[in-house]
């Protein structure tokens, strides 16, 4: 049987990732429920449309919340309460099924994000059971990237909407005298 070329990666799954607090130390042990883009939009119609649309507003991203599901309560966990924009990174390493050699790739993923609280829980107390609290936090700021290469990024507050190295927002900042 020959060998086909590799060119077939097929994305599997998420081996495994981890949440990091500035860059340091490790916040806990649990799940995270990454955030949705999803644009700001409004609907028109009127004359010269034949019905009506929902036009997205391009860079401008609804509420993205970011919701960490922990085993147990935890000291770093609770220093998310704390009423401040924290930086969180999120390490992953993604599976990934190559065809053409019949080997598994192992693929990081990094993802930046800033925010501040908006619920932080204590969970439930039940003997031999995880506590499962949740902190649920405001996305201001997010970039992510895929193998080492920059996917997307958003920062509400500098209007930056940035997909694949296209800075959707640049010329936005120039009409209202940001260009930075």
């Amino acid at each position: 049987m020959s060998q086909l070329p590799s060119t077939n990666l097929i994305p599997a799954l998420l081996t495994d990732a981890a949440i990091y607090k500035d860059g340091v130390g490790m916040l806990g042990v649990g799940s995270i429920e990454m955030p949705d883009f999803e644009f700001m939009s409004e609907s028109i119609a009127g004359l010269g449309i034949a019905g009506e649309v929902d036009a997205p507003v391009v860079g401008h991203m609804k509420s993205m919340t970011v919701k960490i599901k922990w085993n147990t309560c935890n000291p770093t966990a609770t220093s998310l309460l704390a009423p401040e924009a924290h930086q969180l990174e999120i390490y992953a390493s993604v599976q990934a099924y190559d065809a053409g050699s019949g080997i598994y790739e192992h693929q990081p993923v990094k993802v930046v994000i800033r925010c501040p609280p908006k619920k932080v829980g204590i969970g439930k107390m039940e003997p031999g059971k995880k506590m499962e609290p949740e902190t649920e936090l405001e996305v201001y700021y997010l970039k992510l990237w895929q193998n080492g290469q920059e996917m997307a990024e958003v920062d509400k507050f500098n209007y930056l909407f940035s997909v694949l190295g296209v800075d959707y927002l640049a010329r936005v900042r120039a009409n209202l005298g940001k260009d930075y």
